[in-house]
């Protein structure tokens, strides 16, 4: 198979994420590893490129509508998103922003994407300041419904945090195994990690930790994601649930604050993302955990998971809009929609009615999402408190990127007084 340069496969998967609709991770995943590139640089270069015009949709296609107004073949714009995003926001050398994206396209294409581009590079400055007094969903590339959803909910100020946060690059955090090692000896084996003053489970690297990782000395993850497990309080010796598990962060992380005692029944309505946590469970040297593939929305409870309870304590990590992690999962603000915040609290609302019955009385339940939407938190456990008038609310946590800067998260502690 011939080798695709960093600017081909960054195509390729720009076209494949629009006519395809698949996730963006999971495109450019595997793009780099069927047509893979010779050097970690060309690698970060195709990811730099690919993730960038996703983050900044809006915004380049606003520069690209000031260059030429007619329509464009949709195959010839993603050829030019690439190279304004190159002069824009890469400051590549213009001969080779130039030259390089005009290469990508047919010959009958070229003439256009060269005129362009030499266009936008000559009124650069101009283009600059037209971007600037655009609406806030333009400059930063969110869609409009969301931006004046933040703005209501957060305030301008806030919002407009929220969304250049959106847009930049991800840190990569790595929370210890401490059923391996304790952070300090992590820090001695693995030099290039550094300690977060506020975090004192985690650490945080410049490049992936692939050998860390491999090893189970660690998982990534963003520390927000903790905070759901810390209000949990899961204890050595009980009887926990994780009804929506996968990829297994979590379930690792009250396995380790359980101190490797009792059980952990994780399920996951896709089966293949059974899979994966069952490989992290075992990669990360945990054995109180029990996997099994278990769509909450559907059909009875199976006796193989209900043989397991009542449990002591239940956690539902729900299936949500995401809109807490768009600055990790990249695509996301192209996905949500307006009715999505309709339809997930439904479906949220319904894994709990469903798995709630396996909570003991004084048991507690922990309800979390990655969302920073009223519909799927505070709302949907108001939701819950007047359908099951035995469940008591005791608390809430809260993780808001522009006050935390770490990803968005909602957790909500409940108790079984029946």
């Amino acid at each position: 198979m011939a080798q695709l340069s960093a600017r081909q496969i960054a195509l390729a998967a720009l076209r494949r994420w629009r006519t395809e609709r698949r996730f963006a991770d999971l495109i450019i995943s595997r793009l780099l590893a069927q047509r893979g590139l010779t050097t970690a640089s060309n690698r970060a270069f195709a990811l730099e490129l690919f993730y960038g015009v996703l983050r900044n949709l809006t915004l380049l296609d606003f520069w690209i509508g000031c260059v030429r107004a007619s329509r464009l073949d949709l195959d010839l714009r993603d050829i030019l998103r690439l190279g304004f995003y190159q002069l824009f926001f890469l400051k590549t050398a213009q001969h080779a922003a130039v030259y390089e994206t005009v290469e990508l396209a047919p010959k009958r294409q070229r003439a256009v994407i060269n005129g362009m581009l030499r266009t936008a590079a000559r009124q650069q400055d101009e283009l600059l300041k037209r971007a600037e007094a655009q609406p806030l969903f333009v400059r930063t590339s969110h869609p409009q419904f969301l931006v004046e959803r933040w703005q209501q909910h957060f305030g301008a100020k806030a919002a407009g945090e929220l969304c250049r946060w959106n847009n930049e690059p991800p840190r990569v955090y790595g929370r210890v195994n401490r059923l391996k090692f304790d952070r300090e000896n992590f820090l001695r084996r693995y030099p290039e990690s550094r300690p977060l003053a506020h975090s004192s489970h985690f650490v945080e690297f410049h490049t992936f930790p692939t050998k860390a990782l491999n090893l189970g000395h660690c998982y990534v993850q963003d520390p927000s994601t903790v905070i759901a497990c810390q209000l949990l309080d899961p204890q050595p010796g009980e009887r926990i649930l994780d009804a929506c598990a996968a990829p297994g962060g979590k379930t690792a992380y009250i396995a380790e604050l359980m101190k490797n005692r009792g059980l952990i029944v994780a399920c996951d309505r896709d089966q293949e993302r059974v899979h994966i946590l069952e490989e992290n469970v075992a990669r990360l040297g945990i054995g109180i955990v029990q996997c099994f593939h278990r769509d909450w929305t559907r059909g009875v409870i199976p006796k193989s998971i209900s043989v397991n309870g009542p449990f002591d304590r239940m956690l539902i990590d729900a299936p949500c809009s995401n809109t807490g992690v768009m600055r990790r999962r990249v695509d996301v603000r192209w996905r949500v929609r307006p009715e999505d915040l309709t339809r997930m609290p439904d479906q949220q609302f319904e894994i709990v009615c469903s798995a709630i019955s396996l909570l003991k009385p004084n048991g507690v339940l922990v309800y979390s999402t990655c969302s920073l939407e009223p519909e799927e938190n505070e709302q949907l456990v108001e939701r819950l408190l007047n359908e099951f008038p035995r469940i008591q609310f005791l608390q809430k946590t809260y993780s808001l990127p522009f006050r935390d800067h770490f990803d968005g998260a909602f957790a909500a502690r409940l108790i079984n007084t029946g």
